[in-house]
């Protein structure tokens, strides 16, 4: 028998957000994990916001909601806010009740940006890996390290001569899209600095690659599960990767404990292996004895079995990257400043951790 195609709707509901989301739905122990951290971050909040006015946006639902845009590749804060006036599924992670507003893409923003200026997102994600811990799916010995360009929010055209003006210049010089030729012009960090983003700086990975203005995001994983341990945004420059490494290595919690640290050839210099030794960690990077050039890393540290296997853990690190660009949306920044760009780089290793914590505990149940 044919059913009707009625168009008359239900005066009433008789369901709520919880029962609409399956059981086994995968964001249930993401949501979980969410709010265990949310609630040790309590005083935190206390401390960003005043205690008279009129009530804002809870920043619990903010954060919500700022992972959902990284764990489903939404673009934009419009984009978001449109997501949330139909989608019970997002109604129902960020904390919204079924028949509730949602905010004004502007105010989003502007409460957003008072979670950018504190530290809500380091904090976060040490409360994340602090979770991880305890379900013992991180290793305490075995680490790796590498860093990743990050493209900033800043064009070509704003790369400019230091002590060219920038507001005058631009109304006079054809406005915001102008016409500007770099032929024949040789353009250096040490003379230009773009207009748009003044942290930016320009990197290409290679010395056939394009350069582009761009930050170097830094993370440290362990070895048993590719976890983020740690994270960092810097200038990008020749010496970045090693620096950052070496304050992480720092970093690693365990006291007196040995661990290995494996990277790729880019760490084999002398002055890293050195470094590594005076922090009582085991430096098990690619050896580069690429062109005649000798290693820094000898027989005594290559003979052990587990330097291969450090050799073969390592690369999780990339999935992480590769995670990040493709999902989080972070192949080009949309926050300007190295700061900001931290901030959001910190937030997406924590929604990552949150994706590998979810399945490993999915594998083992």
């Amino acid at each position: 028998m044919r059913g009707q195609d009625l168009h008359q709707q239900e005066m009433f509901l008789y369901s709520s957000l919880e029962d609409l989301v399956p059981a086994d739905h995968p964001l249930r122990p993401i949501r979980a994990m969410v709010d265990e951290a949310l609630r040790r971050l309590d005083d935190t909040f206390d401390e960003i916001y005043g205690e008279v006015g009129r009530p804002s946006v809870a920043p619990e639902r903010l954060l919500r909601a700022l992972l959902l845009m990284l764990l489903y590749t939404i673009r934009s804060e419009r984009m978001l806010v449109e997501q949330l006036r139909y989608n019970l599924l997002f109604r129902w992670f960020v904390g919204l009740g079924m028949n509730e507003e949602v905010w004004h893409a502007t105010v989003f923003t502007k409460n957003r940006d008072r979670l950018l200026e504190g530290n809500v997102a380091q904090e976060f994600f040490a409360e994340i890996v602090r979770q991880a811990k305890q379900r013992g799916l991180m290793s305490s010995e075995h680490f790796s390290v590498d860093g990743t360009m990050v493209e900033a929010w800043a064009s070509q055209k704003s790369f400019r001569p230091k002590r060219e003006g920038s507001d005058e210049d631009e109304l006079k010089g054809g406005g915001r899209n102008r016409e500007v030729d770099f032929r024949g012009q040789r353009r250096r960090n040490e003379t230009h600095e773009s207009v748009t983003d003044g942290e930016a700086r320009l990197w290409r990975k290679s010395q056939t690659a394009e350069a582009k203005l761009s930050y170097l995001g830094h993370a440290l994983t362990e070895n048993r599960h590719g976890l983020i341990v740690n994270v960092r945004v810097t200038k990008a420059h020749g010496r970045a990767e090693r620096e950052a490494a070496v304050e992480m290595a720092r970093e690693i919690p365990g006291g007196t404990k040995r661990v290995t640290l494996a990277g790729d050839k880019g760490y084999d210099t002398r002055e890293f292996v050195e470094q590594m030794k005076e922090l009582k960690v085991t430096p098990h990077v690619a050896q580069n004895d690429s062109g005649g050039r000798r290693s820094a890393v000898d027989e005594r540290t290559t003979r052990h079995a587990g330097y291969w296997v450090s050799q073969k853990r390592r690369k999780l690190v990339e999935e992480f990257f590769g995670w990040a660009k493709g999902v989080a949306g972070l192949r080009k920044v949309k926050l300007r400043g190295r700061e900001k760009v931290g901030w959001l780089f910190t937030l997406a290793a924590a929604a990552y951790n949150l994706v590998r914590m979810r399945n490993r505990m999915a594998a083992t149940a």
